[in-house]
């Protein structure tokens, strides 16, 4: 059975920078307030012309040109939203639009525990055998969604996008383990109101009415910290391995303290955890895929390192996984490009003739 090692990465996010000092002007809050309960010290936000394609396309584009690929040599997109920009099109039809070729695109719909489930998603396509090349994009912009007078909310979120490239290898990289779960009687702790069928009665009295999130973050938080441990630890006994075999921790970035907690479950040390929370806050779909991409590009990550990916969200939902970095027995992009030049004038030769 084949696996599916992460060859390239990338991500995105917007230039305007929103800092605790602006919320300050903006609700009452502080920004010792903000540290000390979640770890953020600023987010980033779309602008005007700026969107969830924007973003995903320039993280799948870097991703791409990081493993040496066209667009034209994926199989598939499979991209994690909970903020696509159109109700009707898939986001991932939306972005394979942008950069051509004529993948197969579908979305999977988990809120900030999408990245990971995709992941899940795209590997086994990889592992069966139908596939060899897939690109997974995680991304949001939940800043559109959110009640900047709430400061229970306001403070929380950022946008952005990360998206990996995976590619068949029989070398043992990739997605060695997968835990995935959901209880979804607590959908009513983390969700926005005012869509499809669940649009209250008394939004049609008012014209200028907007969804906002709504978050029961009691309830959230004790959720969470359960979740993000237990589920960790599960993704590293169903991979055959023990904690000490973990190099590394990239976890959904929430909020600090759970954080923590999924790291002491793990009894890891905090040099073995990614936190990048105090300049992205919680970007949703997009946290782990972005700290996974700062993590590679700062030289953290090694061949045969063993990485474990986790996160929650909405639904309640949440996703782990262990990753085993590396790109060994991946045939290099020279290589099949040599093949397909060769093919191409054996070709053109006996059409001559």
């Amino acid at each position: 059975m084949p696996h599916a090692a992460i060859t390239g990465w990338g991500k995105a996010v917007p230039e305007r920078i929103l800092t605790n000092a602006d919320l300050e002007k903006m609700v009452e809050t502080s920004d010792e307030w903000i540290t000390s309960r979640t770890g953020i010290r600023e987010r980033r936000v779309v602008g005007q012309h700026e969107t969830t394609t924007s973003l995903a396309t320039s993280a799948a584009r870097m991703a791409l040109e990081r493993a040496g690929r066209t667009p034209d040599e994926l199989d598939l997109v499979v991209v994690a939203t909970a903020t696509p920009d159109d109700f009707l099109v898939s986001e991932a039809c939306l972005v394979q639009g942008e950069l051509g070729g004529t993948a197969g695109a579908f979305d999977v719909g988990a809120a900030c525990a999408g990245f990971v489930s995709a992941l899940s998603v795209g590997s086994q396509f990889v592992n069966a055998g139908v596939y060899k090349r897939v690109l997974v994009v995680g991304v949001d912009t939940l800043t559109r969604y959110v009640d900047f007078t709430d400061r229970s909310t306001c403070v929380l979120f950022g946008d952005g996008a990360g998206a990996v490239v995976i590619e068949a290898t029989e070398e043992k990289r990739g997605l060695l383990s997968t835990v995935l779960g959901a209880d979804g009687a607590g959908h009513k702790h983390l969700f926005v109101p005012g869509w499809g069928a669940l649009v209250p009665e008394s939004a049609g009295l008012f014209p200028e009415y907007r969804p906002y999130l709504q978050m029961n973050g009691s309830q959230v938080y004790r959720f969470a910290v359960q979740v993000m441990g237990d589920s960790a630890a599960e993704s590293v006994h169903k991979a055959g391995l023990t904690f000490g075999d973990i190099d590394m921790l990239i976890p959904h970035q929430a909020n600090l303290r759970i954080i923590d907690a999924a790291a002491r479950r793990l009894e890891l040390p905090r040099e073995k955890v990614w936190v990048n929370i105090d300049r992205y806050g919680n970007t949703s779909a997009a946290s782990v895929p972005i700290a996974l991409c700062e993590a590679a590009d700062s030289g953290a990550l090694h061949e045969g390192d063993n990485v474990v990916l986790v996160a929650f969200g909405a639904g309640l939902a949440w996703a782990a996984g262990v990753v085993r970095w590396g790109t060994a027995g991946v045939e290099p992009p020279c290589c099949q490009a040599r093949e397909r030049t060769t093919a191409g004038v054996t070709t053109g030769e006996e059409s001559d003739e």
